[in-house]
């Protein structure tokens, strides 16, 4: 919120909002206590395929504000004994995040190499040699301009894909955001190399006019 669209009238802003206040899944997540309307992509995503399970351990990329981390979080449980999270969350972005509670955040660029080791370092702390699942709802600030945009977006699922190759337990899987453009077939061809199954997801919590879309990779190859 608070960005200014000097381009566009008022009454555009006022019907943006609108469209935003009566939007349904804006409706649920206050409801069920979502910090975002994002936390219903993922559930959609997981519902589908059966991601997350108890006991866990995983990593959430670009988490602010925290609604993948909640459902994550959710997701796994606690334990009736000892109250303890089933699993284990670690989450990571660039700007910073409320606490959640059972997810231990990392704020930093995840493109920069120091971040990058210090979640590595974490990881390696807490005996998390290969991961169950990764999600990565990272997106780049888009230009407009398309040669652009598919470069950064193309960085970024590079990374991810870099990132759940050295990390990834052998049946663990991959989830990331996309968008429709230069950058989509590449990042599919990517996938079909590097995972043994790939899905491509458009969740209906996404907004109709996004061209985002999510790419899940299954089972390293």
């Amino acid at each position: 919120m608070g960005i200014k669209v000097r381009t566009q009238s008022k009454k555009v802003d006022k019907a943006w909002l609108n469209q935003h206040v009566n939007d349904p899944y804006v409706r649920l997540a206050q409801k069920e206590g979502y910090r975002a309307r994002a936390a219903y992509k993922l559930k959609e995503i997981d519902e589908s395929l059966g991601l997350v399970r108890p006991g866990q351990a995983i990593v959430d990329l670009g988490s602010t504000p925290g609604a993948w981390s909640q459902y994550l979080r959710r997701r796994l449980g606690t334990d009736p004994v000892t109250g303890q999270l089933r699993g284990q969350i670690l989450a990571l972005d660039m700007l910073p995040m409320d606490p959640v509670d059972g997810v231990q955040f990392i704020q930093g660029d995840f493109r920069e190499p120091a971040v990058l080791q210090m979640l590595e370092d974490v990881l390696a702390d807490r005996g998390l040699a290969r991961l169950d699942l990764v999600v990565s709802d990272m997106a780049p600030n888009l230009s407009g301009i398309s040669s652009a945009d598919a470069a950064r977006i193309t960085d970024l699922v590079e990374l991810a894909v870099d990132f759940a190759v050295r990390h990834l337990a052998p049946e663990g899987a991959l989830v990331v955001k996309l968008f429709h453009g230069g950058a989509y077939d590449p990042m599919v061809a990517l996938f079909r190399q590097t995972f043994r199954v790939v899905k491509t997801f458009k969740p209906k919590a996404s907004r109709d006019k996004s061209s985002e879309t999510f790419l899940v990779g299954l089972g390293l190859k």
